[in-house]
């Protein structure tokens, strides 16, 4: 048997456990990229199809792949949820909704996934006489192990279920030098740090045979009371959709992204791409897409795109408007 990784992702791709990298909030609407499939390359499997389906209440995805190869491979399959702050503003997306949601099906069979935690602290580097944080966080599971804080602790910025406050108190309290590298004034309990939760599990992938899996989750959906001009191109509002707003200034919208390039990564390009996304009878919805495929209204809420032979070279981001 041939063993190697396959990630199921909201982020990032990372060659191991230990070096998965934090992902960054978008600032305006408080919403994070979560996504599907990650795949460290591999010339024996291909991904045959993928049929994604995107609402702000779900996002569900059913793939099918293909081992290219006469002997099995079994890969370890990672699903990392994106790295969230462990201090948040109101707009915030909704993680406590998100939190363990996730479930997995493999050839019909539900999977029971492990679970693991990360944090992620940003360095502090020193520029022109200045101190400022590092725009890349590091990895610092070990460190704040090392301090006696506990997996469910370093859950918390998911759960709720504990302080962060108490747990900013514990680093600094903390005998560790190495903390100096990511803690500014040791008088101040603002600490910033990111909370990352990763589920994984063994899969078989059998000898020139496809395998199904499908997996759901609730996707961390942001928002806004203002959705103004600065923010059209992000989702390419169209000059119909512009004409109502101007009537009443900017709309209270809703707004998520998944992460579609790492499709990207298979042996092949992706044979058969679907893409639905549904709105709620009271929204109007809008997105950029850069694919040959054509945007189908399939339904009175629904919204279809086809590809063949796909490769994905952007992601996605999609904005629900209130009427």
């Amino acid at each position: 048997m041939d063993k190697r990784h396959l990630m199921f992702s909201g982020t990032l791709a990372c060659t191991m456990l230990l070096a998965m990298a934090a992902a960054q909030a978008n600032d305006t609407t408080g919403y994070v990229g979560t996504g599907g499939v990650e795949y460290l390359k591999n010339k024996n499997i291909s991904m045959h199809s993928e049929d994604l389906y995107i609402s702000k209440d779900e996002i569900r995805v059913n793939y099918e792949f293909k081992n290219l190869s006469n002997k099995d491979i079994t890969e370890t399959v990672l699903f990392p949820m994106p790295a969230v702050p462990s201090s948040i503003d109101s707009d915030y997306a909704d993680i406590s909704a998100t939190y363990d949601n996730f479930k997995v099906w493999a050839s019909g069979k539900p999977i029971i996934p492990n679970q693991h935690v990360r944090t992620f602290m940003y360095p502090i580097i020193i520029k022109n006489g200045e101190k400022n944080y590092a725009e890349k966080a590091i990895d610092t599971t070990n460190l704040f192990k090392a301090c006696g804080i506990s997996d469910a602790q370093m859950m918390s910025p998911w759960t709720y279920k504990f302080d962060t406050d108490d747990i900013n108190q514990r680093l600094l309290d903390c005998n560790s030098k190495t903390l100096n590298n990511f803690i500014d004034d040791r008088e101040s309990l603002y600490i910033p740090w990111d909370s990352q939760i990763i589920y994984s599990w063994e899969q078989t992938f059998k000898a020139n045979t496809i395998t199904k899996v499908k997996h759901t989750y609730k996707p961390l959906v942001g928002g806004s009371v203002h959705l103004g001009e600065e923010e059209f191109p992000n989702f390419c509002v169209d000059a119909s959709t512009q004409k109502g707003f101007n009537k009443n200034g900017g709309r209270p919208y809703h707004a998520l992204s998944y992460i579609l390039t790492t499709g990207a990564n298979w042996a092949k390009p992706i044979a058969n791409f679907k893409l639905t996304v549904e709105r709620d009878p009271n929204e109007l919805v809008s997105f950029c897409w850069k694919g040959k495929g054509n945007v189908k209204k399939v339904g009175p809420t629904t919204f279809e795109i086809k590809e063949s032979n796909f490769v994905p070279t952007h992601d996605f981001d999609v904005a629900f408007i209130m009427k």
